[in-house]
């Protein structure tokens, strides 16, 4: 496995809980709830969550589902692990995952946007797939490439005498609008000192015909939802921030 080049989810990956406390995503967790009780055609009872970062909305997760969450940062489990003791985790790939265990339900929101060439899209689907029950359901939170827009975020959070603002950029790369750099700079000021950090991802943009087509190679029937408010609030000035819900459902049962 790589190491992990990003701040966020290692040096810095103690200020997630502190910008976004549990309670903060409550309300985002409860809806994915919904609708994964609302497509699976089997009780949900087991569900994992590849990209599970800091365990932030398995902290809502856990209250209706026995959770095992899996990422690649060991900071970020750290975390997640203080966090949500009764929580399974795992330190793997979402593209390499493997385990024996069937889940009736599996939930991707966002992360998966780190996946920047098809091929990694189309392994961490088909890992998604391969763990999910006959009747389960698969949900995933994306952006699609039409209907991406550049925009600026800040974040801010407070505790134990810290106190974190994160701006947020985000601007389109190339032409065929491939992908997206997000550059984050952090100001962290504690006890009358400051501490400036700055951190670049990219992340990987698809048109929505190309995640319907992965999605439907794996024969499962598929619904989108719109996710339009999930992050308005942080935008600065004007803007729109849309994201599409993709739900799969698996076909039989047990």
């Amino acid at each position: 496995m790589k190491s992990i080049k990003w701040q966020a989810y290692s040096s810095l990956a103690w200020t997630e809980p502190i910008i976004c406390p549990p309670e903060k995503c409550r309300e985002e967790v409860e809806h994915y709830s919904r609708l994964l009780e609302k497509h699976a055609a089997i009780p949900l009872q087991a569900l994992l969550h590849p990209g599970c970062g800091a365990g932030l909305y398995d902290h809502t997760f856990k209250q209706h589902y026995r959770v095992t969450g899996i990422d690649i940062s060991k900071g970020m489990l750290k975390i997640a692990a203080g966090l949500n003791p009764e929580v399974r985790y795992f330190c793997s790939d979402m593209r390499t995952f493997k385990s024996p265990e069937l889940y009736d339900a599996v939930i991707i929101p966002d992360s998966i946007g780190y996946m920047l060439k098809l091929t990694d899209l189309q392994q961490a689907i088909k890992i998604g797939y391969n763990h999910l029950k006959p009747g389960g359901v698969f949900l995933i939170v994306a952006h699609v490439r039409e209907e991406f827009t550049e925009n600026n975020f800040v974040y801010t959070g407070a505790k134990d005498g810290i106190s974190i603002t994160i701006f947020e950029n985000n601007t389109i790369l190339d032409p065929e609008r491939n992908k997206y750099e997000a550059v984050f700079t952090y100001l962290i000021r504690r006890a009358g000192k400051i501490q400036i950090a700055h951190d670049r991802h990219l992340i990987g943009l698809f048109p929505r015909q190309t995640w319907l087509d992965e999605l439907d190679k794996t024969g499962m029937q598929v619904i989108q939802e719109r996710a339009d408010d999930l992050y308005v609030q942080n935008v600065m000035e004007e803007g729109d921030y849309s994201m599409t819900i993709f739900i799969g459902k698996k076909s039989g049962e047990l």
